[in-house]
């Protein structure tokens, strides 16, 4: 009998919250609960914003927490070669493509649409939708600007893609904390435009390392925050054109702030660390969220 396994898996580019403990010890919960796996993933590809002394934060937050995983702890920035295989696949199906535009002129360009009486479309999060205009590039000009280092990013082919696995696409979607309920998910992943899967230097992204990590570590439940519900349809769409594996998702309720909105590291919310250097304990944690 294969054993479910499930994973917590934060950035180190700031401190842990509430919401993070919620999700960890959710994780936890259900690894205990159905005589699973529970695996600790340092998702750090950001090289820029993630740093050790993040990470050693981490570590001392969940040991004081009391949670527990398996060794050894996979750390995303160890493993960039997985993902160029799976990029340099991705490139060689003209899956994606490289994507010249600078923020600038991504403003400027949907301006002059907007002036013109377009309503330019927006992602699920409020975010203009990449104009893909140089999907229309010749491949002489792509390898002349990609020759002489021009700065770009290897974006989905949202419309290859779906032309290739179909429009019937799905995930399994969990409704409780207990993994009783379950019901199937159209995914959306076309609402997301050509979404960024590698930078130049980066050869991934998050959408990108998180299905290859996801499929590499046999994880068969995903349980993370309900803010990451929508951008499933993209990770669903990378798992069919990469033949990966699909796990079940549970997106639980987030831990909120005193005025009504999720917690953030950008925010400088209640951290851990800082609930603990006040004299809290793991056990007042557990009731502050619920567990």
């Amino acid at each position: 009998m294969t054993l479910l396994t499930f994973r917590f898996a934060p950035s180190p580019n700031g401190e842990l919250h509430l919401g993070h403990a919620y999700s960890a010890l959710l994780n936890q919960k259900l690894a205990s609960a159905t005589g699973g796996r529970l695996l600790l993933r340092i998702e750090d590809i950001d090289t820029t914003r993630c740093t050790p002394e993040f990470e050693a934060g981490i570590f001392r937050d969940l040991e004081w927490l009391g949670l527990g995983w398996e060794q050894p702890v996979r750390r995303q920035s160890e493993h960039f070669s997985d993902y160029r295989a799976v990029l340099d696949r991705l490139i060689s199906e003209e899956l994606v493509y490289p994507a010249f535009m600078s923020r600038g002129e991504i403003r400027a360009f949907i301006t002059a649409s907007e002036k013109r009486g377009r309503n330019w479309p927006r992602d699920p999060d409020g975010v203009p939708l990449y104009p893909a205009v140089d999907k229309a590039l010749p491949m002489k000009e792509r390898q002349r600007r990609m020759a002489e280092s021009a700065p770009f990013a290897w974006r989905l082919d949202v419309d290859a893609a779906m032309a290739r696995v179909g429009t019937d696409l799905s995930w399994l979607e969990f409704s409780d904390e207990r993994l009783s309920a379950k019901r199937a998910v159209k995914a959306r992943p076309q609402d997301w435009g050509d979404v960024i899967v590698a930078r130049r230097e980066i050869p991934t992204s998050y959408h990108l390392a998180v299905v290859v990590d996801d499929a590499l570590q046999g994880i068969s439940h995903v349980v993370r925050g309900q803010d990451l519900y929508s951008a499933t349809g993209v990770q669903r769409l990378l798992q069919e054109i990469l033949g990966l594996p699909q796990p079940g998702y549970f997106h639980h309720r987030l831990v909120l702030g005193p005025d009504g909105r999720k917690l953030s590291k950008s925010f400088a919310d209640t951290g851990l660390a800082a609930l603990r250097e006040a004299g809290a304990s793991p056990e007042d944690v557990r009731r502050l969220v619920g567990i």
